[in-house]
């Protein structure tokens, strides 16, 4: 079994009545002592009522407490919402005997909703008392919505002969697409790390996992990814080595949560690494990964395990980059479906079929044009993703 407890930390969840059949929906997680923090947050222009709180307050770079609900957003609400969410800091803050300046706040669920604030306020007296230093598994739990699984992951790292933890967990299963964030995520680590060098890890760990994960191409109101580390461990990063040793564990922790919520995408049946390579620039292979990784009809041929390798090739060129589509092969797995821009026949077809049944699987487009390559992670479209998002509110 994973180990996923952090010196220093602690964390619960519990339910408070945001969502039905007593499920778990209200979060925390708490440092004995104030720790350095980290995030970044949703581009999106419409911002959810916590994530405008936590902007202003993570500029002091330190914080003790991030307090978490599900089933509603607190977003499009107003001056309601804002006040709601420093109200669900106060509480926080007050069973914790810590200053509400420490505490962050983070919301996810149907928008446009008010938050039942009292709920809120019944339970966090309970929330705080249910905190325990192996309670990361029921916050992981208390910020699912539509998520069939909780996502959570811990790694071990060493720094002159000291050990360190460094344990995640997120949330997300719809409105996922590379454009930071693309989800909730929580993590803690017992490392001792100035807050501009969790920054400078956080940003470089998301670029290379959660800015290259697509479900369904829409960003959410109310993405948050947040890194505190207290320096428990007596583990230090003084030195660019230590740097990137932290940043390797993160980089893992990141990667290993951004394929779990692909996994676990809302109707998905299917896990797909989508690679372009060969090409004549960086910029040009992100481009046509991008295009290829959020085409509904590649993801919908993906759903029906059809190698309609056609779908691809036109994703790629309609995706504005560097493509001489005579020259592009096509691989899925170690089988080529195309050379040189043209099938490679009915019986590879039936190989490459044999593929597509996988529940993982490896989709590769070389442009034989450069050398520069990129990689998204992606899944299929089924009908369930449609049941899901057709009746979300009800």
């Amino acid at each position: 079994m994973e180990k996923l407890v952090v010196k220093g930390f602690s964390a619960a969840g519990v339910a408070a009545g945001l969502k039905e059949k007593g499920k778990k929906d209200l979060g925390l997680v708490f440092s004995q002592v104030p720790a350095n923090v980290a995030g970044v947050f949703t581009r999106n222009r419409v911002k959810a009522a916590p994530v405008l709180l936590d902007r202003e307050r993570i500029k002091s770079g330190v914080c003790q407490a991030v307090i978490v609900n599900s089933g509603n957003a607190n977003c499009c609400t107003g001056d309601q919402g804002m006040q709601d969410a420093r109200t669900m800091a106060r509480l926080a803050a007050s069973e914790l005997g810590i200053s509400e300046d420490l505490v962050l706040v983070a919301s996810t669920g149907v928008i446009g909703e008010p938050l039942p604030i009292k709920k809120i306020e019944t339970a966090v007296p309970d929330l705080v008392r249910s905190l325990k230093p192996e309670g990361i598994s029921g916050l992981a739990r208390a910020i699912m919505t539509t998520d069939t699984v909780p996502k959570k992951v811990s790694r071990e790292g060493h720094l002159e002969g000291k050990t360190f933890t460094v344990t995640g967990v997120a949330k997300g299963a719809g409105m996922i697409r590379p454009d930071m964030a693309t989800m909730l995520c929580f993590v803690c680590t017992d490392v001792e790390a100035e807050s501009e060098v969790l920054k400078e890890t956080l940003v470089k760990a998301a670029d290379r996992s959660f800015n290259r994960i697509t479900i369904d191409g829409d960003t959410s109101t109310n993405d948050t990814v947040l890194v505190m580390a207290n320096g428990l461990s007596g583990a230090a990063i003084q030195s660019p080595a230590h740097k990137n040793m932290f940043q390797k564990v993160l980089d893992e922790i990141f990667l290993d949560l951004a394929k779990q919520l692909v996994r676990d995408g809302e109707g998905a049946t299917k896990l797909v690494e989508v690679i372009v390579r060969g090409a004549e620039s960086d910029t040009d292979a992100r481009k046509i990964a991008d295009a290829i990784a959020h085409s509904p009809l590649v993801k919908t041929a993906f759903f029906g395990e059809d190698a309609n390798w056609g779908r691809i090739l036109a994703a790629a060129g309609r995706a504005d980059a560097a493509v001489d589509p005579d020259k592009i092969d096509v691989y899925f797995d170690d089988v080529q479906m195309v050379k040189a821009g043209m099938g490679c026949g009915k019986t590879i077809e039936a190989e490459a079929t044999k593929v597509l049944k996988k529940s993982e699987f490896t989709l590769a487009v070389d442009l034989n044009m450069g050398h520069e390559s990129y990689s998204m992670y992606t899944c299929d479209f089924s009908v369930d993703y449609v049941k899901v998002n057709a009746d979300y509110r009800s």
